[in-house]
């Protein structure tokens, strides 16, 4: 037997079932009218590869603690209860001004240890802070248009703040260091990074290490060059004083963040893994797919545009497998548009088809954590906005945690007109903190104006097909902007600042195939589906 299978004999075959049970979700009335086919054929005997549980993760932009007092934001009930909805998750503390921040221990603990329940943030003190942070993006912008970044102090209070939050949201911290803290010889001068590990030892702070952010672009930041196997020496140092730590003996080292293969980014790569491979536990690039500057809500739904992700990717994987075999690839900060984001599209429903779809294609092609930048702080592809509230890519994030497993699975799509390409298609075994062994996820995304008929006949005759469908709280491609978005007809809010609202699917009545509506983001549950690659071998 081939190994992919129509939908429909692969479900009769593994467990010998021969059925006639399929779903459907139709939104609206007439939506049959000019809809896009889709066939799919899929196997389930065999996993593709299987991810980090962490494989969804976020950031933290170091520009939150340009001022200090801007990281009491992470004692917000609301955000706390964001990130903890997040995990298994890394969270990542870095970005641009990482390589500008130097560790100023005060001598005092800001933050005694506290149970986690009585952790506060005083309401009038949290309006405070919002308001002064809108007033402190505008700054932050000014320096990034014009790449002159201040050096920033920090003390224990930033720290403190950072490991009490992902201890109490259960996320695992990555602390970035600064890398242009150099030597006359143009080496790491690492003794501002041997101060801070020394006062995280000493509180017991677990936590994981990166060194440097895209280092490619030093000259133009700083006027600095640093070649990639100067750099990869450098995280041998880093690497040297993290084994004499009986503490960080065993932590992650992650690095060395380098921006999307472009010119001599990659033989910035190249040179780092000549020297540095055996230093990292993983290797780390970036990855936005346009310039915020001057990008469009097509870019957002071109189809050529999410493919460029394979190029690069492979680009990557390509230089990794040959220098260090077997090495993690992750992504350590992406998200829809560099430069701070697209403003009125990075924070908008449409952003979600570049989110889900890196999530989807990312995970096939062979990434094991993708690194969402950001869950807050400056620019306009955050998760939550200055409020503290959930955008749209939040509930997708959200909803991708609780239904999709780490085991990733074989799937084609195909049209009328060849492969489909506005009707993207991925297949995980389905989370099994949420539901039976053998249960698959199928991922789906339809970035036409036009509903899409996706055929899936006879799927198994006792099974049951939950949908998770998200839609723009407005109809049409006005509502692709919009900050809001529906699941399953429904505008998801939190309830309060300490729970967030029932993201419950709809189970599907019998037919003979899916209908994606114009302009959605699905999750279809296929909970019996009994596939042997999702079963634990017990």
């Amino acid at each position: 037997m081939k190994p992919l299978l129509l939908i429909s004999s692969l479900f009769c075959l593994t467990d010998g079932l021969h059925a006639n049970f399929t779903g459907t979700f139709v939104p609206a009335v007439g939506v049959s009218v000019s809809a896009l086919h889709v066939s799919v054929s899929v196997n389930v005997s065999a996993l593709i590869r299987r991810v980090d549980p962490r494989f969804l993760s976020v950031t933290i932009d170091a520009s939150l603690a340009a001022e200090e007092k801007f990281m009491y934001l992470l004692n917000s009930p609301k955000i706390r209860t964001l990130a903890k909805a997040l995990t298994p998750a890394f969270l990542r503390f870095g970005g641009t001004r990482q390589d500008f921040m130097v560790f100023s221990p005060q001598k005092l603990h800001f933050t005694a240890e506290q149970s986690c329940d009585k952790v506060e943030l005083p309401s009038w003190l949290e309006e405070k802070l919002k308001n002064d942070w809108t007033r402190q993006q505008t700054l932050l912008m000014r320096e990034d248009l014009q790449r002159k970044y201040r050096r920033v102090k920090f003390t224990e209070f930033t720290v403190d703040l950072l490991h009490s939050f992902t201890n109490c949201s259960g996320m695992d911290l990555i602390f970035g260091l600064n890398a242009l803290l150099r030597t006359a010889e143009n080496s790491w001068n690492s003794s501002n990074a041997r101060s801070l590990l020394q006062y995280c030892e000493s509180r017991r702070y677990r936590m994981s290490w990166e060194l440097g952010n895209e280092p490619n672009s030093y000259e133009k930041k700083a006027g600095i060059r640093v070649d990639g196997y100067q750099l990869g020496l450098d995280f041998t140092r880093l690497r040297e004083m993290m084994l004499e730590s009986k503490f960080y003996h065993d932590a992650g080292l992650y690095g060395p963040d380098v921006s999307q293969p472009r010119d001599h980014r990659v033989d910035i790569l190249e040179g780092f893994l000549q020297s540095g491979a055996n230093a990292v536990d993983a290797c780390t690039w970036h990855h936005y797919y346009v310039n915020g500057r001057d990008t469009s809500l097509e870019d957002f739904l071109d189809p050529e545009v999410l493919d460029t992700l394979t190029l690069k990717t492979n680009e990557v994987l390509e230089k990794v497998k040959l220098a260090s075999p077997g090495k993690s690839l992750w992504l350590g900060e992406t998200s829809s548009a560099y430069g701070g984001g697209a403003a009125g599209l990075s924070d908008t429903f449409v952003a979600g088809f570049m989110w889900l779809d890196k999530l989807g294609l990312g995970a096939t092609l062979g990434l094991d954590v993708v690194m969402r930048q950001v869950l807050v702080g400056s620019g306009s592809y955050h998760l939550v906005d200055d409020n503290l509230d959930p955008l749209p890519d939040y509930w997708l994030s959200v909803l991708y945690k609780r239904l999709v497993g780490p085991e990733v699975l074989r799937i084609k799509a195909s049209s009328d007109f060849g492969r489909s390409k506005r009707v993207r298609l991925y297949l995980h075994c389905a989370n099994k903190k949420s539901y039976r062994d053998g249960a698959v996820t199928l991922i789906s995304m339809n970035l036409s104006k036009r509903p899409a008929r996706i055929s899936v006949p006879a799927l198994v005759s006792s099974s049951t097909v939950e949908a998770f469908v998200l839609q723009s709280e407005q109809p049409g491609e006005e509502g692709l902007y919009s900050r809001s978005v529906k699941l399953n007809g429904k505008v998801l809010k939190m309830v309060d600042d300490k729970t967030l609202p029932d993201l419950k699917g709809i189970r599907l009545p019998a037919a003979e195939h899916l209908q994606l509506p114009a302009f959605s983001l699905a999750f279809y549950v296929v909970t019996d589906a009994r596939a042997a690659a999702c079963k634990t071998l017990h």
